[in-house]
C-alpha cells in the first residue's frame, strides 16, 4: 500500500466511512505500525484544525453581516465607526456573543486535547522510566539564540569556534553509540530532542561537538553527527547492527555512561516485546540506570540488538530497548528525506561483526571506544 493509498484509508477511518471489516484490519495495521498510527494521530490533529479555522471564519463572517446589516437599517453609523471606535461600539455590543464563543472555543479546546490524548499511543509514565541522566550545573551561560543562528548560516562555522563546550550548562546526559565511521551515532531522542547544544565524550575523556542531524520521536531515536575538527573519521566499526529478532534469553550486555566513565553490565533478553507488549521495543533481565538511555544492547556475538531507552520503576532488573531494525527504518527515512545530499547518502551501517569468535572481555575492549557519552543543555 503506498503513502496516497494509506493517507486515503487513514481520512476514510478518521471519518467513520470504513465497514466493519475493513476496519478490524485497519486497527490491526495500527497496532503492528508506529508509522500508520502517528499517521491517523496527526492526520486527526489536521482536521480538526481545519474544522477550528472554519467555524472561526463562519463566526466572523456572521458578524460582518450583522455589521451591514445593522448599517442599512441606519442603527448604526458605519462613517462614524472607524477604527478602534468600530471595535469598541462592536464589542460593547456583542461582548455577550463573544463570552460564548470563547466558551465554546474552550470546550472545543479541551475535547480537541482529550482527543489526541487519546488517539496517541502513550505507555504508563509511573510504571516506566527514561534512563536519561540530569547533569548538575554550577555556572550559568546565555544561550545562543536558535533564530539568530539560523538567519547566519553563512557565519554558523565561526560560531561553533567562540563557543567553548566547557562553559555550556548541560542538563541532560545519556550514551549514544557509532553507526558509521565518519561520525554518525544513534541515541535516544528522548535526550537530546529540547537541546541546542551537543556534546559527546569517548572512553578516552576526549571531547567533541556534535549537532542533531534528524530525530524520530516515535521510534525513540535520534542521530547525531560529530561536527568538530579534533575528531578523525574511522575506518571500520567492529559491531554489527542486527536486522533480526533475537531469541528469549539470549545472554546480552551493555555499555553505557550512568556515571562519566564506562560502565559494563550484563543480563539476558526476557522478551521479544516490550511493555504491555509493545512491539517497538524488547524487554532486558538487566541492571539498568539512569544515564544508560541511548545505550547498545549487544549479544555474544558482539552485534547491537536494541538501543536501552526505559527501565520498569515498579521492578527490579526490568529494563525495555527499542529494536536494532529500526535503526534501519530510522536511516532510510534520513536519506529519502535527504536524498541530495551525498554525506546521509554515503552513510552504511555496519552488518557484520568483526569481535564474534572474541570473549566478552575482549570484545568490549575493542567496542568501548565507539561508545559514547551524550550531553544536551
Amino acid at each position: 500500500m503506498d503513502d496516497i493509498q494509506i493517507l486515503d484509508a487513514v481520512e476514510r477511518y478518521i471519518r467513520g466511512e470504513m465497514n466493519p471489516d475493513e476496519r478490524l484490519h485497519f486497527e490491526n495495521l495500527r497496532k503492528s505500525s508506529p508509522e500508520v498510527d502517528q499517521m491517523v494521530v496527526e492526520h486527526t490533529l489536521f482536521l480538526q484544525q481545519i474544522n477550528k479555522f472554519a467555524e472561526w471564519k463562519k463566526f466572523r463572517d456572521a458578524l460582518h453581516n450583522t455589521h451591514i446589516n445593522l448599517s442599512e437599517q441606519g442603527k448604526i453609523d458605519s462613517a462614524k465607526l472607524k477604527g478602534k471606535a468600530k471595535v469598541v461600539y462592536l464589542w460593547n455590543r456583542y461582548k455577550r456573543v463573544a463570552a460564548i464563543a470563547a466558551v465554546i472555543a474552550g470546550v472545543t479546546t479541551l475535547i480537541f486535547t482529550s482527543l489526541v490524548n487519546y488517539l496517541t499511543p502513550h505507555t504508563d509514565s509511573a510504571k516506566v522510566q527514561e534512563l536519561s541522566r540530569d547533569i548538575p550545573n554550577i555556572k550559568h551561560q546565555q544561550n545562543v539564540q536558535v533564530d539568530e543562528v539560523n538567519n547566519l548560516k553563512n557565519e554558523v562555522n565561526n560560531i561553533k569556534s567562540k563557543i567553548n563546550l566547557q562553559s555550556i550548562p548541560f542538563k541532560a546526559g545519556g550514551t549514544g553509540f557509532l553507526i558509521d565511521g565518519k561520525g554518525f551515532l544513534v541515541t535516544n531522542a528522548h535526550i537530546v530532542h529540547t537541546s541546542r547544544n551537543i556534546a559527546v565524550t569517548n572512553s578516552k575523556g576526549e571531547q567533541f561537538r556534535a549537532v542533531l542531524v534528524k530525530e524520530f520521536p516515535d521510534k525513540d531515536i535520534a542521530i547525531l553527527k560529530i561536527d568538530d575538527d579534533k575528531f578523525k573519521p574511522l575506518s571500520s566499526i567492529p559491531y554489527g547492527i542486527s536486522k533480526t529478532e533475537s531469541d528469549v534469553a539470549e545472554p546480552i550486555y551493555t555499555l553505557g555512561y550512568p556515571r562519566n566513565d564506562i560502565v559494563y553490565s550484563e543480563g539476558y533478553l526476557s522478551a521479544k516485546t516490550g511493555f504491555n507488549g509493545d512491539t517497538l521495543s524488547c524487554q532486558l533481565g538487566i541492571a539498568a540506570n539512569p544515564g544508560n538511555s541511548g545505550g547498545p544492547v549487544f549479544n555474544h556475538e558482539g552485534e547491537v540488538i536494541g538501543i536501552l531507552s526505559t527501565k520498569e520503576t515498579e521492578a527490579e532488573g526490568v529494563a525495555f530497548a527499542i529494536q536494532s531494525k529500526y535503526i534501519y527504518s530510522a536511516i532510510n527515512e534520513l536519506k529519502k528525506s535527504n536524498y541530495k545530499d551525498t554525506a546521509y547518502q554515503s552513510l552504511r551501517i555496519p552488518v557484520k561483526s568483526s569481535v564474534r569468535n572474541m570473549d566478552t572481555k575482549e570484545q568490549v575492549k575493542k567496542i568501548q571506544d565507539y561508545v559514547f557519552f551524550v550531553k544536551g543543555d
